[in-house]
């Protein structure tokens, strides 16, 4: 491995984009080698900000020219199979962003091309398990100095979506990521899920029925409840309360300026993930740079991303009614 980690990003839209500027300005140990998009315009604006980075249109092109020594996928989930598989025919370590893929079966496809190699070469972008606080609260519910775990309530904000978001992707777009962190933070996997819907909100774009609260039994009894809310205006908001033996914590609170003016007080609210976690994705793509260079990953495995797949596929049945139970298949070794 060289001491600079050729880095190819797969996707240049808004997240793929964001990642070339994180490796350009903020990671060390790497540097983005290629962009791989069919969109000429936005291969092109990504490019501007990697100097030195050559661009393909397909994955294939960028692993024969030898342009890369690791993948980042950052296109939408449902183009993620068809880079997963050249890039592990190639051996390459890949950083996929979530989900891994949109559903079990190909999931259950990408685990078994990945366990034709020597080791784990997949790590899964669920960022949150960087994020300062969330650590902080996995060291508390491990550390047992409140008691046991109870329950878990969160919140997943939006201020609006784009015209693509569809009905399905308030599960496998927004909820995919406490499919992943709130069993990560609890310990036990997933059981149940249950999909109540409220009173609609008006502002709503018409194709969507929400908010939604989402319920979540884990295999150790803890329950989480999750309003998943995607129209509420006022800006960008994630955090979670957990309810322990002997005492509460609460994390995602709002940071920042803080005015009080002509008799009221306000403290400002993100906007975008892209602000919610910055910090927490560059750790993800900072600790996933050294891992590969040890020759191993730092973070969500395949394994991991297929759970949250099972979870993705019971929850999209849950919105049309019933609690959905999840079954989970033994671990294979590969991911002991």
């Amino acid at each position: 491995m060289t001491e600079n980690l050729r880095i190819g990003i797969v996707g240049a839209g808004l997240m793929g984009g964001d990642h070339v500027t994180r490796i350009t300005n903020r990671v060390s140990g790497a540097s983005v080698s290629a962009i791989v998009e069919p969109d000429e315009t936005r291969g092109a604006a990504a490019a501007a900000n990697a100097p030195g980075a050559r661009s393909f249109t397909r994955i294939e092109d960028a692993i024969e020219a030898d342009a890369l020594d690791a993948v980042l996928i950052a296109t939408p989930g449902a183009y993620h199979e068809p880079v997963l598989l050249p890039a592990l025919e190639a051996g390459l370590p890949i950083l996929c962003e979530k989900p891994l893929t949109p559903d079990p079966e190909s999931s259950l496809r990408i685990l078994e091309a990945e366990q034709k190699l020597d080791r784990p070469h997949i790590q899964v972008g669920f960022m949150r398990r960087f994020d300062a606080e969330y650590a902080k609260l996995r060291a508390l519910v491990e550390s047992g100095r409140l008691g046991e775990l109870l329950m878990v309530r969160a919140v997943h904000r939006n201020p609006d979506v784009p015209p693509s978001y569809t009905q399905s992707m308030l599960i496998t777009d927004s909820v995919v990521h406490e499919f992943d962190v709130t069993p990560w933070l609890a310990g036990s996997d997933v059981r149940s899920v249950e999909v109540r819907h409220p009173r609609r909100n008006s502002k709503a774009p018409e194709r969507l029925r929400e908010p939604i609260l989402v319920l979540i039994e884990l295999a150790n009894g803890v329950l989480v409840d999750v309003e998943m809310n995607v129209s509420i205006g006022f800006g960008y908001q994630v955090a979670t309360e957990a309810v322990f033996e002997q005492g509460v914590a609460r994390i995602g609170q709002p940071q920042g300026l803080q005015t009080w003016h002509d008799g009221t007080f306000a403290i400002d609210e993100h906007r975008s993930f892209t602000t919610r976690f910055a910090d927490a994705y560059d750790a993800q793509i900072q600790r996933w740079v050294e891992a590969v260079k040890r020759g191993t990953i730092d973070g969500p495995s395949a394994w991991d991303g297929f759970k949250v797949a099972l979870a993705c596929e019971a929850g999209v049945a849950a919105l049309d009614g019933g609690i959905q139970q999840v079954v989970i298949p033994e671990r294979p070794a590969f991911y002991a």
